[in-house]
Parts: C-alpha cells; sequence; structure tokens
C-alpha cells in the first residue's frame, strides 16, 4: 500500500499544482482536476448516535472484471450514465462542445467472490443511497483565495466556479428525479456527502450549502450586493473575461464572450433540496482555510472579512508559493501569510463582508442542527447534541436493515490537505466494527487510503498519535462486518479491492465529468453480497446556449466549461471497473 500511496500522492500533487486557486483533493490552496428492511426495499434511516469521539489519480486495479450489458432495473437507469452521458462532439476543437453519448455498461467485479447465476431472483435489498461529494460550493470574490498563481499553472483557477450553485442544484434535481435504484429498484433510503461540501470555509459558503440541501433561496454574491468583485473583470487577462471582446488567456483558448454571465451568475438561485434524508460528512475544505491550513495566529481569519484582494503576483513569487504548497512545509499558512503581507501595495480594493469569516467545527455542527436546515431530514444530519458537547465530528447512523454508516473526520486539524485520524477515532471505530459484527458496515470519509499520510499533531490533542489509511485500511480488514469504504477527495473515480472489502472513491462535482454515485447493497441469499456502483450526472441539458442564462442554462454552461478549463484532467472518470460495477463479496 505505501508504495500505491506514494505513487498517486506524485499525482494528487501535480494535480493541485494545476489547481491552486480552487482546492480539492489536490489542494492546500487548489483542487485536483484532470482526475431496507425487506425484500426490494431500503428503510429509512432513523436519527445517528454521536460518536463519543475525543475530539478530534487513483491507483489502477490489477484483476481482470467481467464486463455485461446494462440491464437496468427500472425507469431510474434510464436518467444514470448506464443510459447516456455528456459526450464531447467534437474532440478535437479548440473549445469543445457537449452533447448526448453512449453510456458506461456496468462491470462486474470477482476478485473476492463469483458471480452466481439467479442472484437477481433471490436477493433482499439492505440499502440503497446516493453519495455525493466534492460539490466545492464557491465564494468566487472570497479575499483569501489564490487565483493568482495561475500565471504558473493554468489549471490553478477553474473559469466556471462562479456557477458552482447552479451546478449543485441541477445534481439534487437528478437525484430527486432518481426516486429508486438504478440496480434494484429499491427506493433511494438517503444521500450521503462525503466533503468538501464548501470551497473556502466560509460562512456564507456554508449557508448557501445547507440551503441548496435542504431547499431555499440562495444568493451566491458576497462584499457588494450589486457587482462582482473578482477576478473575471479586473482586466488582468490570465483570466477568462466573459463579457468583454479583448482576448485573454482563455479566449484565446476558444473561450466564449457571454454577456451578462457575471450579472447571472450572482443572482438568486432557487433549490428544491433532496427530497430524501441527507447526512454530512466533512473535508478538509470544510475544516481549513483553504483547505489546508491551520490558521493559528488568525491572520487568514481577518483578512477573508476585509476589504483588500490580491489579483495577480510576480511569477517567481507564484512558482514559489506553490512549490512550498505541494510541499507540504506550510501547514500554519505562513508562505501566504508573508505574501499577503508583502504584496499589499499590489491588492485591490474590495466590499468587506463578515459572512467570509471561516467557520469552526462547533459553528458547523450548530449550523446542521439549526431546524432551519433539516429540510428533509433528519435533525442534524448524523450530527446530534451530543457531538457538540463532546467537540466531535464523527458519528454512526442506521443505513438500513443490519447496516451501520459510519462518518469520520479525517481532517488533519494541524493542516494541511491530506488527512489522517487520530488515535481515539481510531479505537471508536474499532469498538463500533465489534459491536456490529454481527451486521455490516459501511465506513464514510472525505480523504481514500491514498491520501490520508498526514500525521501532523491536532493542536487541540498535542499528544495524540495520527494514523494513515494504511492502519484504516488493517483495521477494517481485522473485521468482516466491513463490506465498503466511501469517500471522495481525488476528485476521480477508483474502486479497489481490498482483501475483504471494497474502496470505493468518487469523482467530484466541480470538475468534469461532475458525477456523483448511487450505490445499492444487496443480499444475494448465497453467501454473496453485490454492492452495486451507478454514476449520475446533473439533470442539466447536455447541450448549451451561450445566450441561455436561465438556472438550467447556467448549470449546462457549468458542466461544458469544467469540460474546457485549461489544465484540467482528462482522466477523473477513471478506468471502466471504477464506473458502474457489481462489486462481489463473499459472506
Amino acid at each position: 500500500m505505501s508504495r500505491i500511496r506514494s505513487a498517486v500522492t506524485a499525482v494528487d500533487r501535480r494535480s493541485f499544482l494545476a489547481a491552486a486557486g480552487a482546492v480539492g483533493l489536490s489542494a492546500g490552496i487548489g483542487v485536483a482536476v484532470g482526475s431496507g428492511g425487506g425484500s426490494g426495499s431500503a428503510s429509512a434511516a432513523p436519527a445517528p448516535t454521536a460518536s463519543g469521539t475525543p475530539a478530534a489519480a487513483g491507483p489502477t486495479p490489477t484483476a481482470t472484471p467481467t464486463a455485461t450489458p446494462a440491464t437496468p432495473a427500472g425507469p431510474s437507469a434510464a436518467r444514470t450514465t448506464l443510459h447516456s452521458l455528456a459526450t464531447p462532439r467534437d474532440p478535437g476543437a479548440a473549445f469543445r462542445r457537449l452533447g448526448d453519448g453512449p453510456g458506461w455498461r456496468r462491470v462486474v467485479r470477482e476478485q473476492f467472490a463469483s458471480a452466481k447465476s439467479g442472484r437477481e431472483d433471490r436477493r433482499t435489498v439492505l440499502s440503497s443511497f446516493v453519495q455525493l461529494t466534492d460539490l466545492h460550493v464557491t465564494d468566487v470574490q472570497h479575499p483569501v483565495r489564490t487565483e493568482y498563481v495561475r500565471s504558473e499553472s493554468a489549471g490553478a483557477w477553474r473559469p466556471h466556479e462562479a456557477l458552482s450553485v447552479p451546478g449543485a442544484v441541477s445534481l439534487i434535481e437528478r437525484v430527486n428525479a432518481l426516486g429508486t435504484g438504478p440496480a434494484t429498484g429499491a427506493p433511494l433510503a438517503f444521500a450521503m456527502t462525503t466533503g468538501d461540501n464548501t470551497d473556502n470555509n466560509s460562512l456564507c459558503e456554508l449557508d448557501w450549502y445547507l440551503t441548496l440541501m435542504s431547499g431555499g433561496l440562495v444568493t451566491p454574491n458576497s462584499g457588494d450586493p450589486r457587482a462582482y468583485e473578482g477576478v473575471q473583470n479586473s482586466g488582468l487577462r490570465m483570466y477568462w473575461h466573459p463579457e468583454d471582446g479583448a482576448p485573454d488567456a482563455d479566449k484565446r483558448l476558444g473561450y466564449p464572450r457571454i454577456d451578462g454571465f457575471l450579472e447571472a451568475a450572482l443572482r438568486p438561485v432557487r433549490s428544491p433540496g433532496l427530497a430524501i434524508p441527507w447526512y454530512s460528512t466533512v473535508g478538509n475544505h470544510d475544516g481549513l482555510a483553504s483547505g489546508a491550513y491551520a490558521d493559528r495566529t488568525g491572520f487568514l481569519a481577518e483578512f477573508a472579512v476585509g476589504a483588500r484582494k490580491l489579483y495577480d503576483i510576480p511569477d517567481p513569487d507564484a512558482a514559489t508559493l506553490l512549490a512550498r504548497i505541494a510541499e507540504g512545509d506550510t501547514a500554519d499558512g505562513s508562505a501566504l501569510i508573508a505574501l499577503l503581507r508583502r504584496e499589499k501595495r499590489r491588492m485591490r480594493t474590495v466590499t468587506a463582508d463578515p459572512r467570509r469569516a471561516p467557520f469552526t467545527p462547533l459553528q458547523y455542527l450548530t449550523a446542521h442542527l439549526n431546524p432551519a436546515n433539516t429540510g428533509a431530514g433528519p435533525v442534524g444530519h448524523g450530527y446530534t447534541r451530543d457531538n457538540l458537547a463532546g467537540a466531535s465530528l464523527d458519528y454512526t447512523f442506521s443505513m438500513g436493515a443490519d447496516v451501520t454508516g459510519v462518518s469520520l473526520d479525517t481532517t488533519d486539524h494541524g493542516g494541511h490537505f491530506t488527512g489522517s485520524v487520530g488515535t481515539g477515532q481510531l479505537d471508536w471505530l474499532e469498538r463500533i466494527l465489534k459491536e456490529r459484527r454481527d451486521g455490516y458496515v459501511v465506513l464514510f470519509t472525505h480523504h481514500n487510503s491514498w491520501t490520508m499520510g498526514n500525521k501532523r499533531p491536532d493542536p487541540a490533542r498535542p499528544g495524540e498519535a495520527r494514523h494513515d489509511g494504511d492502519e484504516v485500511v488493517a483495521l477494517l480488514r481485522r473485521h468482516r462486518c466491513a463490506v465498503a469504504w466511501v469517500n471522495g477527495h481525488s476528485h476521480r473515480n477508483v474502486v479497489l479491492p481490498h482483501g475483504s472489502f471494497w474502496e470505493i472513491s468518487t469523482a467530484s462535482h466541480i470538475d468534469f465529468p461532475q458525477l456523483a454515485r448511487v450505490v445499492e447493497i444487496a443480499d444475494n441469499k448465497d453467501g454473496t453480497l453485490s454492492l452495486f456502483t451507478t454514476l449520475i450526472e446533473s439533470a442539466a441539458p447536455r447541450e448549451t446556449d451561450f445566450t441561455d442564462l436561465s438556472q438550467s442554462g447556467l448549470a449546462s454552461l457549468y458542466r461544458e466549461l469544467a469540460l474546457n478549463a485549461p489544465g484540467s484532467r482528462q482522466d477523473l472518470a477513471g478506468l471502466n471497473d471504477a464506473r458502474n460495477t457489481e462489486l462481489l463479496l463473499r459472506r
């Protein structure tokens, strides 16, 4: 596993270097770019229980899977990538346009057990849910953002980020339209987000995310309520300026002029909210400044709410900052803070906004427990008053008959975009596995096994050891009740066999192809389980019209601009056997 992590970390670092302006897996400052009870039903998940925990370009599988034709179980399959997906119509063009393309067939993976005939007639569905991950709901005008390193890395800023809110609404609309699992036909019991729900760890982004998920009106604007104050009308030609005809770095690559784009991007968006219960797992972007910094001095928090923003820096400074972040030697934000102190004369005046303040873990919990954010429930979305009392972001909940979900915070609060868990968390997880040994357990985290190598001490627990992904894998392998580890962070679809369970990592919804995943767990009544994974896109039309600035038109534009983002990775859909799958387990 250490060899795998080494190889993948190298890829993730390059991804970060190509995405330092928005952050996902790859970033301290950037995002990876490109990367029920009875038969036939799953019961709705009741309220969770808090943990009581002390506060606290993926690898390539080697086994050969079996490909089978997609055999949709019901009408929901026609709304998934089994049926069709957004595909470039003219892949050789400078700016590629999207249209309908063929779907991805389901792949049966038999590394752990053989697929026995007739299982589809015998099986009982244990749980059916949707995973959303790395939404990166983004305030594109936030002062702490580091768009300016784009001068040294084309992918360090995304031209489409201003449309993250209508893009997320369109994904919610798709989930609501599904209703049932595409493989089994079982009703979807819940949805789970696996972190990086926000991008800049700001209060306004947290409010937007919770409103999107629960339903309501979101105005994705901060600062001046009447004007856009970000980089896309700054006059700096390394950014796409959609509303003028002058050449810039992106128009030279075919990006269009779209009059009214910025005004449309800032106007209110109506979300229906998820129609099924939903749960929340935290990511590094939800817990650290820029997804990477333990802001111990409070400088970045103060800068975030202030009236100054840096738009560009000399190229050598951009290269130095990128290198230091990638090496992980500035987990306290010292390199960025030094740059901001030094470059005061280059800064421009913006409208100060206290809503841009970073939120603490306690504020994250309190906001989820606010009745105004309950939506389809449950109250707290996994978190309870016990979480508040124990300062913990870990919890368990029922996923259906004999299946327990465990949500674990893998953010290293000592800083950096890679993750780890504390000894108290690992011990708590082992207790849960022992208690549920006669049932099944699914672990939900943000980080995946190969991006959990960060062992910086938690400032709140300086004497507690931190543990990496290898140790989590080893623990899960010791307990046969563990059937899956579901996560995100890398912005790429990866499905790995770990001896006795499957690790399922899903692509983001900010980088193309902008996916989420349905997971259905079924007992085949022949000594095996089947874990079906099916990828879904948003409900937005695949073909775009640059003059359509309606809410759905913006969601379509979000996808097409993401496809064409300079410096983006083109392998984030993953391999065929990491997309639509049936994963067999012996039980």
